[in-house]
Parts: structure tokens; sequence; C-alpha cells
């Protein structure tokens, strides 16, 4: 695993000795980074659910300005220092121990955010329903998950955003921009 481009490319970043953390695969990464890459510089980005950090290192490595990881998981957060460290990348970042879906309800004001969390879950359909119906996102905010391909996900209102599906062998990434 490592930085795609910007300011930390090609550092490598530390990946969990287990596989309780599962992390972005590199192809999915850039497919999903050239979805959205005119979005990225200057952003204040949210990486929910973040695991190692990647997507939102990625994002600050890019341009972002800001980005808050959030994780509930001590090892998980151990490994987004660990690898904001190895990329000068902390300045401009933020770490907190949260429940993801409990830190939905107070946040507000990103310009981008990152959905990733364990498959075998109901996380994504929580995180989907609580951000479309608060105005976390700025407007022209990109909300962007993934899922695996067969998932269907919630629908959100036509009139305050508009969808797309990409596909990526057996990932599917969905994104939903804030009109």
């Amino acid at each position: 695993m490592r930085v795609i481009t910007g300011s930390a490319r090609g550092r490598r970043l530390r990946e969990p000795e287990n596989y309780d953390i599962r992390p972005t695969t590199d192809k999915v990464k850039e497919a999903m980074f050239n979805i959205v890459q005119f979005s990225v510089p200057g952003a204040r980005v949210l990486d929910l659910f973040a695991g190692t950090g990647q997507l939102g290192i990625e994002a600050l490595s890019r341009g972002a300005s800001e980005c808050v990881f959030v994780d509930r998981s001590p090892e998980a957060l151990k490994i987004v220092r660990e690898n904001l460290r190895a990329t000068g990348l902390e300045a401009a970042a933020k770490v907190l121990k949260y429940d993801s879906i409990a830190y939905l309800e107070s946040a507000e004001g990103f310009d981008l955010v990152f959905l990733d969390p364990p498959y075998a879950t109901d996380l994504l359909e929580k995180a989907i329903k609580i951000l479309g119906g608060f105005d976390i996102l700025n407007k022209n905010g990109i909300m962007i998950c993934e899922s695996p391909r067969e998932k269907e996900l919630l629908k959100l209102p036509e009139d305050r955003f508009t969808a797309r599906e990409y596909g990526y062998g057996r990932i599917k990434l969905t994104t939903f921009t804030r009109i």
C-alpha cells in the first residue's frame, strides 16, 4: 500500500498485521481519486471508518487543506498516526477515536467524505442515511462510498443529490454529490 501521487508520492503506508482492517486496493484507490480529482485541492475531507488512513492521506498528499480521520479502533488509529508521521502530513490532520455513526451527528462543513466501512456491517447504510438528512456536505460536496458490487445502497433525495456508480471488478464506487 502506497501513496499514489502528490507531496507524499511513493511513500509506503503501514498495513495492519491482521485483517480486521481491509485496506482499499491501489487500483480502486486510483480509480476513486480519478473520479474526485478536481474536488481535492483545498478540500476539507472526512475519512470516516479511517482504518489505515490511506484515503485521507492520499487526499492530503493531493492538496486537501484538512482531513479528519475517525475510527473507533485504537489499533486503526495507531496505524493512521504512524502513516501520517511517515508522510509528513500530520499538521493538516485531526485523528479522532469516535464511533463513526455518532460522529456524523455533530459533523459539518466537509467538501469530500470517504465512506469505506467493513463490508459485513450495515454501517454504510447508516452513514448514508445520516449524511442524506443533514447538511454535513458543503454545496457541491462529494460523498464517495466503496462497497461490494452487488450491494444496493440507499437512494438519496434527487432534489439534493446526484448519484453515480462505477464498477471495478467485485467493487463498486458510488458518489453522491450535493446539489
